[in-house]
């Protein structure tokens, strides 16, 4: 039995309590300064608000304050927060992680630098280690489809866990498999990152023919939609996926599994990224749509802007030509309020 830490109480983090619990580990659930409602629901009625039902028996909910005494005898520590939150948990944990923990972040996305490097988020999470731990504590990655509200349901659900220490993500995925949690383990995390963060900017892609598809009046007397469309976005969102995973050193063959196209698929199919890439399909402006949004975390867009960023650096290394990943050229046109026309005869250039 191990002791887990999970530091965060959103709707991903606080849903890795389940599999944890169910195979009898301690969990203790700590919110984020923005988390206090949250954990005082999940202390007085033991009750998650975001996920809509009772946490697992045994799931022990601390307030941010009391996190030092949550973290005492801590093993594994899951990382919560989403993708603004990454470099503040950088700064949390520096000076309380120590060796012989193990860390796996739930945060799908990737920071570019100024001068075009990209960092994975266990990578950030990692340089904010003492320079004696940075190497010593394995940081991984959870990358795939996966709904928090359906894993919290136990519902079927297949992921991978990637980090650098192979032996790392197996011992992770032990911790974590269950009868309903499938996890593949790799040391592919490059990879795996990469395809994950890349969906979310894909997904907007999808979620724009949906949005034009109601401009015109959504389908039309004899049923016929724009289903052509989006499938055509979501394909050539897969081989973009596949071609920055090798321009990036990766491996493109991660594109077409479960971090590229499983978690491509699963976000098309709702929530706020499809949402805002349909008002941005209906004729809204990137300010009209971000107002309907308000107070909604937009990993997508910040995904986009990092690939705006770096797509110059890759050219200016002849790594990319102008020509190439049209449909990211697209989404970055439509982040910055630019008139935009899919350029489908561009697109399947193999």
């Amino acid at each position: 039995m191990a002791k887990a830490v999970i530091i965060g109480a959103g709707l991903m983090g606080s849903a890795m309590a389940w599999p944890l619990r169910d195979n009898g580990h301690q969990v203790s659930l700590v919110g984020t300064h923005l988390d206090d409602e949250t954990i005082d629901d999940c202390i007085a009625g033991h009750f998650h608000p975001r996920l809509g039902r009772k946490l697992p028996e045994g799931v022990r909910p601390f307030h941010f304050k009391d996190i030092d005494a949550a973290l005492e005898g801590a093993e594994v520590l899951v990382s919560g927060v989403n993708s603004l939150g990454v470099r503040w948990m950088a700064e949390i944990l520096g000076p309380r992680v120590a060796a012989g923990q193990r860390i796996i972040c739930v945060t799908k996305g990737l920071e570019v630098t100024d001068d075009g490097g990209v960092l994975t988020f266990p990578g950030v999470i990692e340089a904010g280690f003492p320079a004696a731990l940075r190497g010593r504590i394995p940081v991984a990655a959870v990358g795939g489809p996966c709904i928090a509200g359906e894993l919290a349901a136990r519902r079927q659900t297949c992921v991978m866990f990637g980090c650098r220490d192979l032996e790392a993500a197996r011992g992770l995925a032990v911790l974590f498999r269950t009868s309903y949690y499938h996890i593949w383990p790799t040391a592919e995390l490059l990879s795996l990152e990469i395809g994950v963060a890349l969906k979310n900017a894909y997904t907007l892609g999808v979620g724009f023919a949906r949005g034009l598809s109601e401009r015109e009046g959504g389908s039309d007397e004899a049923g016929a939609s724009m289903h052509n469309l989006a499938s055509a976005l979501f394909a050539q969102g897969v081989l973009e996926i596949g071609r920055m995973t090798e321009v990036l050193g990766g491996t493109p063959e991660f594109a077409p599994v479960l971090p590229g196209a499983g978690d491509l698929y699963v976000t098309s199919m709702g929530g706020r990224t499809v949402r805002l890439g349909k008002l941005l399909g209906m004729g809204k402006s990137f300010a009209e749509a971000r107002e309907i949004m308000a107070g909604e975390t937009l990993e997508s867009v910040e995904i986009v802007r990092a690939m705006g960023r770096l797509l110059p650096h890759l050219e200016r290394r002849g790594l990319a030509s102008a020509d190439d990943f049209p449909m990211m050229r697209m989404l970055t046109d439509l982040i910055d309020g630019k008139p935009v026309r899919i350029p489908l005869d561009t697109f399947f250039r193999m």
